[in-house]
């Protein structure tokens, strides 16, 4: 797999702006958008290359000149090119039909930074013919750089890039796929959306911690809203230590044969502390954001409680990785004009199924639940 820079065809700037409003149109009803796109013949286009208009040319110059000096051996050398010409359009075709890409959640990104949509591309392989494979494969978003799988076999990951973008959500678009194998006579692609909606964070700048309380009367510290040991609130699952009180020892779990596990209980020490937009010192807006996103990613590291106050929108205190989602995804659709629901991986409970690894598997950031309502800030 290798990775080629862009090149912007010259004759897309000649397009009027109505066509290609149009052409979009069409293919959102012929190609819908979906996480998981077969490739078929309703969604697989085909048209000669450079190359292979020239290639046909060149039959019709042979056929020509071997009528008209009646030269049975220059027809048939027509004839031959004709027939190769042909049976290119079935293997072009064939290579990207019942190809499937299915696309998996992206990184975790912030602000100007590249991005790399992950994709797997898999193939049911025929039983009567286990050599078929999908061959010299491109994909690549409008004007960007292409990636390209020489084999796809069974199934292969890849990637498509993305230049740098802003905070906010960010929807790709449709994916080119496209080959030209296996001659390079024809040019085969399709258009494929993926349904791609991702969340790029506020860019972190480094600035001190500047936590407030929303009571005009009680200023709080940094050190309130810190998490000690207690019995308060349930906040997760841990390896059992040998000496541990064997009342905390998830039976549950070791029932199902997760292996020893101890419920883990804190409890916030003094009073919660918040991160207000409105307290947080910038020039402008994007840098009072991008502030404030270094603050939560500190915050979240050294296990504090807070809450986030972005003038009417506030998100209640609470602590961990999936607050910190919350808090960068709320971060980064400020004043954005449609918003979806600020959603996070749900808290583990004690009467959970689920492992402590599989509590640190990061969600996508653009799947969302509703833990902590966003509401008026009072």
């Amino acid at each position: 797999m290798n990775n080629s820079k862009a090149t912007k065809k010259w004759y897309s700037r000649l397009i009027p702006a109505a066509i290609k409003q149009r052409w979009s149109k069409w293919l959102d009803k012929r190609i819908p958008a979906n996480k998981q796109i077969t490739l078929s013949h309703k969604s697989i286009f085909i048209l000669p290359s450079g190359f292979g208009v020239a290639w046909f040319v060149l039959i019709v110059v042979l056929y020509l000149f071997g009528t008209n000096y009646q030269n049975n051996l220059v027809i048939g050398l027509s004839l031959l090119l004709a027939s190769v010409f042909h049976s290119c359009i079935i293997y072009s075709y064939k290579n990207l039909a019942g190809l499937t890409l299915t696309a998996l959640t992206p990184p975790e990104t912030y602000a100007n930074q590249n991005l790399a949509f992950p994709i797997v591309l898999s193939s049911k392989i025929n039983k009567d013919n286990s050599q078929t494979s999908h061959q010299q494969i491109c994909l690549n978003l409008p004007n960007e750089r292409h990636s390209r799988i020489t084999d796809v076999a069974e199934g292969v990951d890849t990637s498509v890039s993305c230049t740098a973008q802003s905070r906010g959500l960010v929807n790709p678009g449709r994916i080119r796929v496209s080959s030209s194998f296996p001659l390079g006579l024809f040019n085969t692609w399709s258009y494929v959306d993926l349904n791609i909606q991702h969340i790029i964070y506020a860019a972190p700048l480094a600035t001190h911690v500047s936590l407030t309380s929303l009571d005009n009367d009680n200023q709080t510290e940094f050190e309130h809203g810190k998490l000690q040991p207690g019995v308060d609130d349930y906040k997760g699952l841990k390896t059992f230590v040998e000496g541990e009180s064997l009342k905390q020892v998830a039976w549950k779990q070791w029932a199902q044969g997760r292996g020893m596990l101890t419920k883990e209980f804190a409890q916030p020490e003094g009073k919660p502390v918040w991160l207000s937009l409105d307290d947080t010192l910038g020039d402008s807006l994007e840098q009072k954001l991008s502030k404030l996103a270094w603050q939560v990613n500190a915050l979240s590291q050294s296990q504090q409680v807070f809450g986030l106050a972005l003038n009417q929108q506030i998100i209640e205190q609470d602590s961990g990785e999936s607050h910190r989602k919350q808090c960068q995804q709320m971060i980064a659709l400020y004043g954005s004009v449609a918003k979806p629901a600020i959603t996070t991986e749900p808290r583990v409970t004690p009467e959970s199924t689920i492992t402590p690894e599989s509590t640190n598997t990061p969600e996508s950031t653009s799947a969302f639940t509703d833990k902590h309502p966003v509401g008026n800030r009072k």
